[in-house]
């Protein structure tokens, strides 16, 4: 079985898929809105309903310590503005990139300048009360929700089976 690489020139045997909505739109469009820890604000940018995932800009007040929450998929950042990190030795500043498991729970906290963040969890996000229960879900679908709440949702699909 061969492979054949698509050339410029065959350009005319393979058309292009039609785009529903624009490829481009500006983040700074949209409004902080409070996210579900104290201190905290995000920008909506994407939802997989597929695995309950999302994309965001989080942002975080400066000093905040954000109670113990699981990851049932892993989230991948990069650190725009400040820093944070897990205790002492574990701390990201601009330009770092973060991996965080699936199945972890932790504790990170922010800096003295707080922090800003390109988030992609992939899936949902687990909070605890203190005796182990689970307190609440953040998934696609509670994103989408608090967006629209906050009517910051204009450039996201509405997903069909919501």
């Amino acid at each position: 079985m061969s492979t054949h690489l698509l050339k410029r020139s065959d350009a005319g045997t393979v058309t292009a898929t039609t785009q529903h909505r624009p490829a481009f739109f500006d983040p700074g469009s949209l409004p902080w809105l409070p996210w579900v820890m104290p201190g905290t604000f995000f920008k909506l940018l994407n939802v997989n309903p597929m695995n309950g995932g999302f994309s965001m800009l989080l942002k975080v007040e400066p000093d905040n310590w954000a109670p113990v929450h699981g990851h049932l998929g892993s989230v991948e950042g990069w650190l725009l503005e400040g820093g944070f990190g897990y205790g002492k030795d574990d701390r990201g500043r601009p330009g770092h990139y973060v991996f965080e498991s699936g199945g972890i729970r932790h504790e990170p906290d922010t800096d003295k300048d707080g922090m800003v963040m390109f988030a992609i969890a992939h899936g949902p996000l687990c909070g605890y009360n203190d005796d182990g229960s689970i307190a609440g879900i953040v998934d696609a679908r509670a994103m989408y929700d608090l967006a629209v709440a906050g009517g910051a949702a204009g450039h996201l699909p509405k997903p069909l089976d919501w």
